[in-house]
């Protein structure tokens, strides 16, 4: 484990003995099996007016990690759609080391920050989390 560790996280001797030191992460290291094979799925739901061309459909996908699994995306990515998705993914991260389905998440869907042509912006989409097993 100390191996892996170093040479996933690139630390020297001294920051692998004091990351291994902290129980958070010995607990956190014992859930990785059960929860590595999830991905997250944000899915367009609502589109309108979008700068990027998402449309309704479209999949971002994320590793449990939070790395988002670009082959898997659309080729062209607006960087605003990607603005409320950490904050869900560190939701979903959270409840998965606590052993809580993420998907048992109430509040699930997150928005772009363009408030749309209705409201003086140019448009403006709505994305549905989810987590699923790896595809």
């Amino acid at each position: 484990m100390k191996e892996l560790i170093q040479n996933h996280l690139r630390y020297d001797e001294n920051e692998v003995k004091k990351f291994l030191k902290n129980p958070r992460n010995q607990e956190m290291l014992a859930k990785i099996p059960e929860i590595q094979d999830s991905t997250f799925v944000f899915e367009v739901i609502e589109s309108r007016g979008c700068n990027s061309g998402h449309k309704v459909g479209d999949k971002l996908y994320f590793n449990f990690e939070g790395n988002l699994l670009t082959k898997l995306c659309p080729n062209k990515i607006c960087i605003y759609a990607l603005n409320p998705i950490p904050m869900i993914i560190r939701a979903a991260s959270e409840l998965m080391y606590a052993g809580v389905d993420p998907n048992e998440m109430k509040f699930k869907s997150v928005s772009c920050p363009d408030v749309g042509l209705k409201c003086d912006g140019w448009g403006q989409i709505v994305l549905k989390f989810s987590a699923i097993k790896k595809m």
